[in-house]
């Protein structure tokens, strides 16, 4: 329970950083919300016209996804997923243990939490990890890279 309460946290918080006064919300799309409990695992899934959802998820835990404007957030606990940066959306991830492919190319990515192996397609502005013992792979871009966190490995190629 306190794992599902401090993703929560997590994401909510990373949600509002990618927020600022000058963002647009999301133009005329409809979104609807799934919910599935099966066993210990929850999996909750917004959906809209964006590309919020992983295109492809593997594990037994909790996952929030969701498109705010031109910002995804994605918090998770122990999965394999695929998600769309599409071309130039930012990226907000909050969780530990997953390993992600992004494919697309991303303008800014953010990335909280332990122990997490992402691989990035493309990052054009910024890269921020302030999480702890994280893998981050970029294969192209020439992103402004700031290592807020600990025991973290910030390379590009691929």
């Amino acid at each position: 329970m306190r794992a599902h309460l401090a993703l929560a946290v997590a994401v909510a918080a990373l949600a509002l950083a990618g927020c600022s006064s000058t963002a647009n919300p999301p133009g005329a799309t409809t979104s609807s919300s799934t919910t599935s409990k099966s066993g210990a695992s929850t999996t909750t899934t917004p959906t809209s016209s964006g590309t919020a959802a992983p295109t492809e998820t593997t594990g037994g835990t909790t996952t929030a996804s969701i498109e705010i404007g031109n910002t995804l957030t994605y918090g998770s606990i122990g999965t394999t997923a695929t998600l769309d940066c599409a071309d130039g959306k930012s990226l907000n991830v909050a969780g530990s243990d997953n390993t992600l492919t992004v494919t697309g190319n991303c303008a800014t990515v953010t990335i909280g939490g332990a122990n997490n192996k992402i691989t990035v397609d493309k990052i054009d502005t910024r890269l921020s990890v302030v999480g702890l013992n994280n893998t981050i792979t970029y294969k192209n871009g020439e992103p402004t890279v700031d290592n807020l966190g600990s025991g973290n490995t910030i390379k590009k190629g691929g």
